[in-house]
């Protein structure tokens, strides 16, 4: 347990002699999309989660959890933020390669947050070949049409859409917000997840015929139940969904921490900290698996934190 105690006060609940925290690097991470900045120093955030409006703010070794109750924190905002893990063991491992130490200890208040599968799924669809500005764009235009609005501090907020109300959108109108091609890649997947819902209840009262079953194996419960490996399959099967998509579902929503996604950024790590081929993502991909084993997704959020804070560049880059 990376804390102490939890008091409550009016309007939230602190938590006491936090270790391995820093909103920073777990909300700049590449992790996460619906969390903000409030201040120029960065240690006070706000984010929209799981239908509420939450601030984070951090006070040396105390992290203030503003808009939340004892019990939502206890029955969900624990384990989202990955509080019961110690990440000094996972630090120390990581330690022992000498070439990863430097970005560990950069990144020293990394966390990997436990985000809604779905959510995640449909936010990294949009993330392919886009910028993270846009992303967070298309994501707030997602869910100011099709979610559920929220009122905070006199403000009004929207809350990412339930699969369901996500599933009456049309590719034509996810297209109206900007989405681009992967307008219909999100129409699609937003469709087969929430069909999946239905015949899970279904199959408890009839039989499911063949092509009901063939639906009812995208529900995502059960895909985050599957071992890694068939779970990465599992979810390459969604329209829009490459092996990069897949390990970040399974990283930041699936508590699948050897999945280990490559981007820009970590493949110029890899390259930086490993001399690997920076054309063979898959190469690293499988070095990395092999090398740090079921750690391989916290090496990742350090290797990417480390890489864009730093804004390291590669050979073929200084060409």
């Amino acid at each position: 347990m990376d804390y102490k105690e939890v008091e409550v006060f009016e309007g939230g609940i602190v938590l006491k002699g936090v270790k391995h925290f820093h909103p920073q690097q777990i909300f700049e991470c590449g992790q996460c999309f619906r969390w903000t900045s409030r201040n120029t120093k960065k240690d006070h955030y706000l984010g929209i989660v799981e239908g509420k409006v939450l601030e984070v703010k951090l006070v040396q070794d105390e992290v203030y959890l503003l808009g939340i109750t004892l019990d939502e924190f206890q029955v969900f905002f624990r384990d989202y933020f990955d509080l019961p893990r110690d990440y000094s063991k996972i630090k120390r491992e990581l330690r022992k390669d000498p070439l990863l130490k430097k970005a560990v200890s950069f990144g020293f208040g990394i966390r990997i947050l436990r985000q809604d599968p779905f959510e995640t799924l449909i936010s990294f669809i949009l993330s392919s070949n886009n910028l993270i500005p846009k992303i967070r764009e298309g994501i707030r235009r997602i869910s100011e049409k099709y979610g559920q609005s929220i009122q905070y501090e006199g403000e009004t907020y929207d809350a990412f859409p339930t699969p369901e109300a996500l599933s009456r959108a049309t590719e034509e109108e996810l297209r109206e917000l900007g989405l681009g091609y992967r307008a219909a890649y999100i129409e699609k997947t937003a469709k087969l997840v929430y069909k999946a819902s239905l015949l899970k209840k279904e199959k408890e009262k009839r039989a499911l015929t063949p092509e009901e079953r063939e639906i009812l194996s995208y529900d995502l419960t059960y895909i985050s139940a599957l071992p890694e490996e068939e779970c990465l399959k599992a979810l390459m099967r969604f329209p829009g969904v490459g092996m990069k998509v897949a390990d970040c579902v399974m990283l930041f929503s699936m508590g699948k921490t050897g999945a280990f996604p490559v981007d820009v950024w970590v493949k110029k790590a890899m390259v930086h900290f490993y001399g690997a081929e920076p054309k063979s993502l898959p190469k690293m991909r499988s070095f990395a698996k092999e090398k740090f084993g079921s750690l391989a997704g916290f090496s990742q959020q350090y290797l990417f934190y480390y890489a864009r804070e730093k804004k390291i560049r590669i050979p073929e880059e200084k060409k």
